[in-house]
């Protein structure tokens, strides 16, 4: 309890310190705490530079560690923006924020169902969220407890007071399923390894990933459509949140729908990611199928969590 209580202490101690400094002075704090990480954190610079080898195979060896430098620190920045956005009004957080793809989101919401939205590890996901219970509607989301449980208390109430709702893990699906079936909105990532029976192979990257069925179980089972979500940076602090076209659905005749659907969401993720690799978390083990011993299966192109599947039945 008192490492908690110090741990705490720390975090609060240096969310003051971003409040009482001006915003740009704020940002180059965090980026320059990110690539304090970058230098200390041995073990997860290596995992990253193989990660970004396999992704993007005979690369100059200085542009991997370029991409991961600015890699550490967006994280670190990304830190330092959840607190500032936290001091804001709604006017001053939306000042900052312009809109890419808002006809699809307000196509999906006209016709009074329930939409999911899919996103990763990827750009400002975190402000992206807020963003969107703020501007359109109440998200509801998933999240991991954090071990410190006081640390979790402060982070829940960060991501709620503009109206987000956070699901735990446990349970999460069928509280997904409850509010698309009333007709509101839910946030899915879609980035995380799984393994468990839920788990489906696809490739992201050049390599097997097993990935949450989830979003295509919840989506099949409703009818609701998918939108893919991204939150990217732009000069001068501010940010654009990019919604695409729903994903296409499977074929009624398909033989593994939620499969073909997983791969279609995560080929959009894909793209995003080849297009910024700085932006997304190279820093964590996202392909572990050897060890998992999941069967591969081939990309099949498409359009354009986590949490386990339960038992919906």
């Amino acid at each position: 309890m008192l490492c908690h209580l110090i741990q705490y202490g720390a975090v609060k101690t240096f969310s003051l310190l971003v409040y009482l400094l001006p915003r740009r002075s704020s940002r180059a704090l965090g980026a320059g705490l990110g690539h304090l990480f970058y230098l200390f954190q041995a073990r997860r610079r290596q995992l990253a530079i193989e990660n970004l080898k396999a992704a993007f195979p005979g690369r100059p060896e200085g542009e991997y560690k370029t991409i991961l430098w600015t890699t550490f620190g967006h994280l670190g920045c990304q830190v330092v923006e959840l607190f500032n956005f936290d001091a804001m009004s709604s006017a001053e957080k939306m000042d900052l924020i312009e809109i890419q793809g808002q006809e699809h989101v307000e196509e999906a919401l006209a016709k009074g169902k329930g939409v999911m939205y899919f996103t990763g590890h990827f750009g400002y996901w975190e402000l992206l969220v807020m963003h969107h219970s703020l501007r359109f509607a109440t998200l509801v989301v998933v999240a991991r407890t954090l071990d410190n449980p006081i640390l979790d208390r402060e982070l829940e109430r960060i991501r709620t007071h503009v109206g987000t709702h956070v699901l735990p893990r446990q349970g999460a699906i069928r509280g997904l399923l409850r509010a698309l079936i009333g007709g509101g909105s839910v946030g899915v990532m879609i980035d995380q390894h799984i393994q468990d029976r839920s788990a489906v192979v696809v490739d992201f990257l050049n390599r097997p990933a097993a990935t949450t069925s989830a979003i295509a179980t919840l989506a099949l089972r409703t009818g609701v459509p998918v939108i893919p979500a991204f939150g990217l940076p732009l000069p001068g602090g501010r940010y654009r949140m990019v919604y695409e076209a729903p994903v296409t659905p499977p074929a009624d005749d398909d033989p593994d729908p939620a499969r073909t659907y997983t791969q279609r969401c995560t080929s959009v993720l894909e793209k995003y990611v080849q297009l910024y690799p700085e932006l997304w978390l190279w820093m964590h083990r996202r392909w572990r199928v050897v060890d998992s011993g999941v069967e591969t299966v081939p990309t099949e192109a498409g359009h354009s969590e986590s949490v386990a599947t339960e038992d919906l039945n």
